[in-house]
């Protein structure tokens, strides 16, 4: 059976599409026509225009937010026998990508009001294999930066954040992927600034390392046929970085949308029992990716279940904290170990979130959400 005509989904792109569809089929077309397809100056137009948007001096476009990841990892030499703390409450490709270069990954607990790391949990758990941290800017707030720079800078450590999220929220008015030693970006398509299909960014400050991830995004070349290391084949088309630098002209148009509507759930939200609308750190100015609340007294999957049955989409990120999944279980993390991720894992539910979402329809949640916490 169909969804009604009046079912509010998660997130609606076709809405954001309908407004751009004109600007992004005469970009499209113009690439097709050129047949340049792979890097050239739409890439490397796009590369200058997000760099100075993060407010950066180097941005290396890349395939995905995973791969910016992994290129970050490889180019401070982070591999075996090393050890990178980060989060366990994030998309599987944060630690996938330490394992991937043959590190480990070493998971502390989260802040229960931001879902972010907690950087008091952090500096009990750098051993001195530590080489790095990563911490994740998660549904669009910004990490607490100071407290994570500092313990860095005592024990030398590199920072790499994850801004896959977070594209254009900011702490103490400098924007994520610019404070750490390196940003990573995610244009997945239900990003705040997302692609037709998959694309990445990373950003840094360090021309070296840069140099560094250029070459490891072209299979390790430093010139053609001329291999200095074993790389990656990682990189952004054309066609992706046309259509983003359209979309990277009304970023901030939809994130300031996105703050609206955050603020109207809360207004909405914070009186009714049984549910914890979320927070962000004083110093953060966030993006709202998701809005995601806790549904307290084990009834999550029930609310959710009865939201779909009246017509209102919701998500669940994430289920199962990365330290209980089944391929870290040779790391020996027992259920109980970081109980304030655990117990997000079971309450959050991620409520409709877009630019475009009408204050009837955030009416219509919200009196949804009653309806069924009643």
């Amino acid at each position: 059976m169909g969804q009604s005509v009046n079912f509010i989904p998660p997130l609606d792109l076709k809405q954001q599409y309908a407004t751009l569809e004109a600007e992004i089929s005469t970009a499209v077309l113009q690439v097709l026509s050129s047949c340049g397809y792979i890097g050239g100056p739409l890439v490397e137009g796009f590369e200058q225009q997000f760099a100075d948007y993060v407010g950066v001096s180097e941005c290396i476009a890349c395939n995905s937010g995973t791969d910016a990841l992994y290129l970050a990892l490889r180019a401070l030499n982070i591999g075996a026998g090393d050890e990178v703390i980060t989060t366990p409450f994030s998309f599987f490709a944060t630690s996938e990508t330490i394992d991937a270069v043959g590190a480990k990954p070493v998971f502390v607990d989260i802040n229960a009001q931001t879902f972010n790391i907690d950087p008091q949990q952090v500096e009990s758990a750098i051993t001195n294999k530590t080489k790095a941290i990563i911490p994740v800017h998660l549904f669009g707030q910004s990490a607490d930066m100071t407290a994570i720079m500092a313990i860095a800078e005592a024990h030398q450590l590199a920072v790499i954040e994850d801004c896959a999220q977070s594209t254009g929220a900011s702490w103490q008015g400098q924007k994520v992927g610019s404070i750490g030693h390196i940003g990573t970006f995610s244009f997945y398509p239900t990003k705040n600034l997302g692609a037709c299909g998959d694309g990445g960014a990373v950003t840094t400050n360090n021309s070296e390392l840069a140099e560094i991830m250029r070459r490891l995004r072209v299979h390790g070349a430093s010139d053609r046929y001329h291999h200095t290391e074993v790389g990656i084949n990682s990189r952004l088309d054309a066609l992706q970085a046309a259509i983003l630098q359209i979309k990277l002209r009304y970023l901030d148009k939809w994130n300031q949308a996105r703050q609206a509507v955050a603020h109207r759930y809360h207004e909405l939200l914070s009186p009714i029992p049984g549910i914890i609308t979320p927070q962000q750190l004083a110093d953060s100015q966030g993006v709202w990716n998701q809005y995601t609340v806790r549904i307290l007294a084990d009834r999550r999957d029930e609310v959710r279940s009865q939201l779909q049955q009246q017509g209102v989409g919701s998500m669940v990120y994430y289920p199962i904290p990365l330290h209980l999944q089944p391929v870290y279980t040779h790391l020996g993390y027992q259920s109980g170990q970081l109980p304030i991720a655990e117990q997000a894992s079971r309450e959050v539910l991620s409520l409709p979130m877009f630019p475009e979402l009408s204050v009837e329809q955030q009416e219509q949640v919200v009196y949804s959400i009653k309806d069924c916490l009643s």
